[in-house]
């Protein structure tokens, strides 16, 4: 009788460590992926001349670009912008450095973006514009201005508003901005100069408006914005 008793007990105990085994497997602990932060700019320096780097040819040279690594990162790509014509292209890096071959005596801007392997989340960095050195320049010509508001592609209320800007030169010798705005792209109207980073608008409801800045300094070099585009409500 004793033995047809121990027997049982032993099968219950195998029936329960069977019935609650196991259960972890179905609820796994979620796996947290951290994203990627954003990288720090180095070099080339924002708003400078940049002498540094390796002359190619009369119209080329090749110069390395630096950032701080930056954490939960697996690769990096370099987005370059060439002020003047408006072209852009993107690089990828393995490392917080990249060799890049430019045009001499030309503006450019650039961020870079951190990506890491098991997120689609990615980091931008802060945006930095440079002048690449090329042949002696007395002067250099301011870079195009950069909008504050109304931002690209933004809706405003109607009223008393002002366009505003931010402007910035290598020899800072920035004297004045014109700024052209129309209801048809390319605006071509100018609607006002100032020495000023904004000027007062009456913005009409139901009205799509284009505008550009031109940067102005005391050589008489200038620079042309991108044309921003607003609507009105």
């Amino acid at each position: 009788m004793k033995t047809v008793k121990y027997t049982l007990s032993i099968l219950l105990i195998g029936i329960l460590i069977s019935c609650g085994g196991g259960g972890d497997d179905d609820n796994p602990d979620p796996v947290m992926i951290t994203p990627p932060d954003a990288a720090t700019l180095v070099f080339p320096e924002n708003n400078t001349e940049c002498l540094e780097g390796t002359n190619i040819s009369d119209t080329e040279s090749s110069v390395t670009f630096l950032w701080n690594a930056s954490d939960h990162t697996d690769s990096y790509t370099v987005n370059l912008r060439n002020l003047n014509t408006n072209t852009s292209q993107t690089l990828s890096a393995s490392t917080n450095e990249l060799e890049i071959t430019l045009l001499r005596g030309t503006p450019y801007s650039w961020t870079v973006t951190s990506k890491a392997n098991d997120t689609d989340e990615t980091a931008e960095s802060a945006l930095w514009k440079f002048y690449n050195a090329g042949p002696a320049v007395e002067n250099y010509a301011p870079f195009p201005a950069d909008v504050e508001f109304p931002t690209m592609g933004s809706s405003i209320n109607a009223g008393n508003m002002t366009l505003s800007w931010t402007g910035s030169d290598v020899d800072n010798d920035i004297v004045s901005y014109d700024i052209f705005i129309d209801e048809s792209n390319p605006p071509s109207t100018l609607f006002g100069n100032t020495t000023s980073n904004g000027i007062a608008f009456e913005a009409v409801s139901g009205k799509v408006y284009y505008w550009k800045v031109v940067t102005n300094d005391t050589a008489g070099n200038t620079s042309t914005s991108e044309i921003f585009q607003f609507k009105v409500n």
